[in-house]
């Protein structure tokens, strides 16, 4: 029985852990360093700190909302979960493509004014892949909410301690370090995305 409940916890910690690293990747907190330098360089120095922990809230909110509410809009939708992982994958698919291949001038806002929502906290943390994800999450295992939101604040906890430290990681790595560190990523997510269209697939053939 002990034997059970090990092997029972132990699928639970890397089912948490494997959604937490592919969280990390898709919000790209290195990536997003020197995107977020660009939108604050015109605002004071004093404040950049403020504005940056009032995005990432803003964000950690708008991403528990849709975890939550995610299958309520499927279901509204009358989307099945084959479609989700499938379209899901592909999404992630083609956000890891340009994390590799990046392609300059995709998301280049450099607004002098405090930014309000858009773009730092949608889409840059809170972008279309993570929230694809978390709903996927929900709909593949909605009895595990718990887990997934226990895994979403660890990820969000890491990407704001990456994206508070910044000038910190900036002066270590270097711009080059950081473009090496997010292709490393987008190889990582590539293939989540591929296992993620697999068992699309796989449930959508009853294999």
């Amino acid at each position: 029985m002990l034997v059970f409940v090990a092997i029972y916890f132990t699928l639970q910690v890397m089912d948490f852990w494997s959604a937490v690293l592919m969280l990390v990747i898709i919000m790209d907190p290195l990536g997003n360093i020197p995107l977020f330098h660009s939108v604050l360089s015109g605002i004071p120095e004093e404040k950049r700190h403020r504005v940056m922990v009032r995005e990432l809230f803003i964000a950690l909110g708008i991403l528990t909302t849709f975890l939550f509410l995610g299958n309520h809009i499927l279901s509204i939708l009358g989307l099945e979960k084959p479609a989700i992982s499938i379209g899901g994958g592909v999404v992630l698919f083609l956000i890891a493509i340009n994390m590799v291949f990046p392609q300059h001038g995709l998301r280049t806002d450099t607004e002098r004014q405090d930014p309000f929502i858009v773009p730092l906290a949608i889409p840059f943390i809170a972008g279309p892949s993570a929230i694809a994800a978390l709903i996927l999450m929900a709909s593949r295992e909605p009895g595990r909410m718990g887990t997934w939101m226990a895994a979403l604040a660890a990820a969000w906890a890491i990407t704001a301690a990456f994206l508070l430290a910044s000038n910190r990681i900036m002066r270590i790595i270097g711009k080059r370090g950081l473009r090496a560190a997010v292709k490393l990523m987008g190889m990582l997510l590539i293939l989540i995305s591929i296992q993620m269209i697999l068992n699309g697939i796989q449930v959508y053939t009853g294999q």
